[in-house]
């Protein structure tokens, strides 16, 4: 005989009414698991076919799943389908033709370019008239421009130092005309050399390696990659003035953005491999941008740069900012990088009401944003343009 049977009916009916409501607990919590990992592979899915994918409904997705060679132009194609109901197949049809944009007309070429004509001279059968066999005359040009461009030209300048000396004193002392200064001191380059490769690296994205294969084609010389970058780091040491100046300037105001990235470094210590630096960033919109080099990512890096600055501060609540400057600096948050998580949840949950408002609301204040950027306002007018467009 069971214990349950000496029970009364009270106890077994409450027994029961404990048990139904434990078993919807765990199916509660049970539901609440299932609803976290579909939105994760939600995500991870939408992470992996790109932003037009945001569209496609958990079947849609699925389905792309299976293909493999998917591809971005099949994704955006499928995007624009409806969304299906769960156990429907859609229909196989032919990806829909993309309208053609209408092109923009021929471009004018700058009018600051400088301007080198060339005339084009006729025949000389069409310099004598066909009729009457007089000699014709230039009556006009019919004129067009192409953008040119003449190559640099690698070449070797010579410097000739002159010498002097007096021919009448016993002593004959010879003086010579005194070097220029220099950026790298008794090197194989001038200046203009070192600095078109300091420009080609950090403006044109060009590496030191290709750089070191143009010079090798061009002139025939070869200078090393070190050598290249030993050219640039000589260059880094004598902005480091500059770069204090504008830090300074920068500090000065009572506001600054800090942001940080990683950028892959090549040290001695790994030869082979990459060490992952971190470039920090420190500036102000219109103003200056200073940035700051370290091979980690510690508080330490921010509280060097700030110093007992006090102002605002502007990051993306990264922790390696907290703690840093001086007692009165004040933290302020990022509305970009707030608006990340509630894209994120209504990417995962369209159906998310609250999540929704708050992206709009966001995407109503950068449009103001940019409004006040397309009149060019800053100071006072675009404070009083905030207020006018921005209230809610």
């Amino acid at each position: 005989m069971s214990i349950s049977a000496h029970r009364t009916p009270e106890e077994q009916l409450k027994q029961k009414e404990t048990q139904i409501s434990r078993l919807r607990q765990q199916l509660y919590w049970a539901e609440l698991k299932i609803q976290k990992l579909e939105e994760t592979l939600r995500q991870e899915r939408i992470a992996r076919f790109g932003a037009r994918s945001e569209k496609l409904s958990d079947l849609q997705l699925a389905l792309m799943e299976e293909e493999p060679s998917v591809t971005a132009d099949e994704v955006a194609a499928e995007a624009e389908r409806p969304a299906l109901p769960e156990g429907v197949t859609p229909p196989a049809t032919n990806t829909p033709k993309q309208e053609r944009k209408k092109h923009p007309g021929r471009q004018t070429l700058p009018a600051h370019l400088p301007r080198k004509e060339e005339v084009l001279a006729c025949s000389e059968e069409a310099c004598t008239c066909k009729h009457c066999g007089e000699q014709t005359a230039v009556i006009g040009y019919d004129e067009s421009e192409q953008l040119d461009v003449e190559p640099a030209q690698y070449f070797v300048r010579v410097i000739k130092r002159e010498k002097r000396a007096c021919r009448h004193c016993e002593k004959r002392t010879v003086v010579a005309a005194p070097l220029p200064d220099r950026i790298v001191e008794k090197g194989l380059a001038s200046d203009r050399v070192v600095v078109d490769t300091v420009i080609q690296k950090y403006c044109d994205h060009l590496p030191l390696y290709r750089q070191e294969a143009i010079l090798r084609r061009e002139t025939g010389l070869e200078i090393s990659r070190t050598t290249l970058d030993g050219w640039v780091m000589h260059v880094g040491d004598l902005l480091i003035p500059l770069r204090e100046a504008m830090r300074r300037d920068l500090l000065a105001g009572g506001y600054i953005q800090a942001d940080e990235t990683t950028v892959l470094v090549r040290t001695g210590e790994k030869r082979g491999s990459h060490h992952e630096g971190y470039l920090w960033q420190f500036g102000r919109p219109g103003g200056e941008v200073v940035f700051e080099f370290a091979l980690g990512r510690g508080r330490d890096v921010a509280a060097r740069f700030l110093g007992a600055w006090e102002g605002k501060l502007q990051t993306d609540a990264y922790v390696g900012y907290d703690k840093v400057g001086g007692a009165k600096l004040i933290h302020y948050g990022c509305f970009a990088h707030a608006r990340r998580y509630f894209v994120d949840a209504v990417k995962v949950n369209k159906e998310d009401g609250e999540a929704a408002k708050m992206v709009i609301r966001m995407d109503a204040l950068f449009t103001v944003e940019r409004g006040a950027a397309e009149l060019g306002l800053t100071g006072a007018e675009k404070l009083e343009f905030r207020r006018k467009h921005g209230k809610s």
